[in-house]
This record gives C-alpha cells, structure tokens and sequence, in this order.
C-alpha cells in the first residue's frame, strides 16, 4: 500500500470527485425540484424537491455506468498491475510515472478496455459457479441444523466473492500471458482448487471491509446532514444517502486495495508451483457455461480472431 502510494492518491481523487459529482448533481437538482415546486403547494414542493434530487443522483450513476469499463481499466486495473510488479520484487516509478506505468502493463496483457472487461464480466460468472460447487459440498455433510443456516452462509459467500475477479486477472498479468481469455480461464481452475483457503481469506477480509466502511458511513453521517442542510427544502433522505456515498468512497479508494493486495498474496502463495486440476476444468465446464466461454473465446484470440473475441459490455 505504502510503495503504490500514487496508485492510490489516484483512487482517492477519481472516487471522491465521483462523490463530490454525487452530492452536486443531488443537490442542484433538488433546488430545481424545490424552485419549480413553489407553483404548487406545501405537497407539491416536497414531491418535487424529492425527484429533483432523485433525478440528479440518478444522471451521474447513468454516467458512471458508461465509464465502468473506463475506472476497470484505468484504475483498478492498473493499480493491480503496479502491486504485481512490486509482489515480484520490480522496482516502480515514483509519482504519475507509476500511474502511466500501470496503464502500460495492462494494455500490454489486454489491448482495448472492452477486452479486459469482458473477461472481468465472464471470471464473476465463473466464480459464482466455483462458490456454488462449494456450498453444494456443504450441503452433503450430516450436520443436524446445517441447512438452517446455509441460507446465511451462501448470502455472505456470495459478498465475499467481490473482489476475487480482480485477483483471477493479476495472474494474467503476473505470468504475462498474451491471451487474456486463456490466462483467465488458467487462474479460475487455480482458484477452484484452492477455494478453502481462498474463501476463507476473502470472507475475512468482507468483514474487515465493510466494516470498516460501515465505521466511516457512522463518521459521515453528520457532515452529510449538514451538507442537507444547505440544500433547498431539507432534502429529508439525503442525509443517510451522502454518507453512504462518501462511506463507498472511503472504501473503494482505501480499503478495497488493501483486501486486494492480502488477496493477491494469499493466491499466489497458495497456487505457487501449481498446475491446473484437469478434475476442476471439467467440473467448471460443466458448472458454468461462462467457463466454456472463456475456453472458447481463448481459442479465437489464439487464432487471431481477436476482435470477435472481444465481447460487448453488455455481457455479463
């Protein structure tokens, strides 16, 4: 954390601007909501004020949208990059160099970011099979009551996984794989062979984070009230809405890399000297039709079928 330091000022500008635009465009909307709502009575400023401010969050999350192939590549993609290389005991570039860095390494291994965020979308579809193999494993041992609380376990499982598809794709970058769907498809059998210790580590780095960040929505809460305050008509739910906003900032920008980096050392230490478990190719081929996706897209890139390789955003 400490030697991707610029890495991560990166981070918490680009995400705390997103919070900013956030609280902005709620804010100048419920002051249009608020303004045009004085033609009507008590009722109807309100409701207007209301959707105003529901309008302007709802503009940047539209926004935002159509720039999550962007922040994938440039942001968290890139610092996962510059984490490898120190990992492996490379040297990195001091201040914006390291950023510029990390973008060259990444579009080194995935081209275009369209590219890496197919693989991204087909690895979470991959890993939700491989979390469903293991549950379904649970499900067979005699333990009176396990059933019961099975309900919770998979919910919370299903949480945990959230940050795994980020390691799946510093593999590729690691072995510096010249077919991305290949390399992708190479580090999800890894993973699924060693899903214990990997569950394990990321259902308690899930609860540090989020508790952690369940800890800075508390803190927030009062500034956001007062930032409320300020808007026309005393948006009444913004409050709780800004802090969570600024909670997911805090999150994303500090707490998230940190869980990534104990992840990316988990799995490297525990797949170090590993092959893939042919046991485990055939049974995410026939768990996931995302898996055999991948295999098939591999085998495109191979034959230089690159841009049908490449799949729309729209795939998930």
């Amino acid at each position: 954390m400490r030697r991707t330091a610029p890495y991560l000022m990166f981070r918490i500008i680009v995400y705390f601007a997103i919070a900013v635009a956030y609280v902005l465009a709620t804010g100048t909307g419920a002051g249009l909501g608020w303004g045009i709502g004085h033609f009507g009575d008590e009722g109807v400023v309100a409701t207007s004020t209301f959707y105003g401010g529901l309008f302007g969050f709802a503009v940047v999350a539209g926004v935002l949208y159509f720039l999550r192939e962007y922040i994938l590549y440039v942001v968290k993609a890139g610092h996962i990059a510059v984490m490898v290389e120190y990992l492996d005991g490379r040297d990195l570039p001091d201040g914006q160099g390291q950023i510029a860095y990390g973008r060259q390494i990444v579009t080194e291994r995935f081209g275009e970011a369209s590219v890496l965020f197919g693989v991204d979308q087909l690895v979470k579809g991959v890993i939700r099979a491989i979390t469903g193999l293991v549950q379904g494993l649970m499900n067979f041992l005699p333990i009176p009551g396990l059933q019961n609380v099975m309900g919770v376990v998979r919910a919370y499982l299903r949480l945990a996984v959230g940050l795994v598809d980020e390691v799946i794709l510093a593999h590729g970058i690691r072995t510096r794989a010249t077919n991305p769907w290949a390399s992708a498809k190479e580090a999800l059998v890894l993973y699924g062979q060693n899903a214990g210790p990997m569950l394990r580590n990321a259902a308690w780095l899930t609860l540090f984070t989020y508790g952690l960040a369940f800890i800075v929505f508390l803190v927030m809460l009062a500034p956001a009230a007062a930032l409320v305050y300020l808007i026309p008509g005393a948006w009444s739910a913004g409050g709780v809405i800004f802090a969570i906003v600024f909670a997911w900032a805090v999150k994303v920008a500090l707490i998230e890399p940190f869980a990534i980096a104990c992840l990316l050392q988990a799995y490297f230490k525990v797949t170090a000297g590993q092959t893939p478990n042919p046991e485990w190719e055939a049974k995410l081929d026939s768990a996931s039709s995302k898996f055999k996706s991948l295999g098939e897209r591999a085998v495109n890139w191979a034959s230089g079928g690159r841009a049908a390789a490449a799949p729309s955003g729209n795939e998930g």
